[in-house]
């Protein structure tokens, strides 16, 4: 067994992993993977939304320098020409000075978008381009553990392409709403990560999911008994979302799950668990 301690903001993690694991780039050897994450697992959700701009490369990028967060979220949607970009919205009218559809742009297109700094978000920021997935994999690939949500199912194959050709098949998870497309996921041979809103929750079986999803991404929201549910179905890793309080993210942690997806990993990572 081999054990490494990091420090990430205030707090000194152990990450552990099987003797001849490859160790991050930047103790020298190969890609940081899922293997070296600890029992309990904060994903920075879009960056950290509340504390950086969405899906910004500058977000991204603090998100990764500060250390708050072992996982860093982002949300892929695909244009016209086949080009993955980074973006939550189907429009760009919420977090851009452009509008429209993002599928109706090329990639020379994209390069002309501009991010509108958000309201209420801490710090000076300035406007830029939206990132394409290509550019977040060559920035943080095998340095942090990605969660990169496919929001066209239309695009897995390619992603999947794109990861597997940088190495990154256990650096990175592949999230989505629809099990089918987590199984395809999975059977590309990628990490699939499921996210179930609190009314899914009510009705779904999550042990059948167990042999091909590798995260389970509850809505925190969701009743204690829906919890319990996904915690012991069988899928080895359950992370709630989208967390903002430390409150929140007790509550769940007591519950069993072993992650939390949050939008302001600083302070969860400065405010320590309650009764922990």
């Amino acid at each position: 067994m081999v054990t490494r301690t990091v420090l990430t903001g205030l707090t000194a993690l152990a990450l552990t992993g099987p003797a001849g694991f490859l160790a991050p780039l930047e103790w020298g050897g190969g890609p940081l993977t899922v293997d070296a994450l600890p029992p309990i697992v904060y994903t920075a959700h879009r960056g950290g939304a509340l504390e950086v701009p969405e899906n910004s490369m500058s977000g991204l990028m603090a998100a990764f320098e500060r250390g708050t967060a072992q996982v860093i979220d982002a949300d892929t949607r695909m244009l016209r020409d086949g080009t993955l970009v980074v973006m939550h919205d189907e429009t760009l009218d919420r977090t851009t000075y452009a509008r429209g559809p993002v599928r109706g742009l090329s990639r020379k297109e994209w390069q002309q978008v501009r991010l509108r700094p958000p309201a209420g978000v801490p710090g000076r920021w300035r406007a830029e381009r939206p990132p394409t997935v290509e550019e977040v994999l060559d920035r943080f690939g095998g340095r942090v553990v990605l969660m990169l949500e496919a929001k066209d199912a239309q695009n897995l194959a390619r992603l999947s392409a794109m990861i597997h050709a940088r190495g990154l098949a256990r650096s990175v998870f592949v999230n989505t709403n629809k099990p089918w497309v987590a199984r395809r996921a999975h059977d590309l041979g990628l990490l699939a990560q499921l996210w179930r809103s609190r009314g899914q929750l009510r009705t779904d079986r999550p042990e059948r999911w167990a042999s091909f999803v590798d995260v389970l991404d509850v809505d925190y929201k969701a009743r204690d008994r829906d919890l319990l549910r996904a915690v012991n179905s069988g899928v080895p890793r359950v992370w709630a979302h989208t967390v903002t309080t430390p409150r929140q993210r007790d509550r769940v942690l007591r519950l069993g799950c072993n992650g939390v997806i949050t939008d302001a990993p600083g302070l969860l990572s400065r405010t320590p668990v309650s009764g922990a």
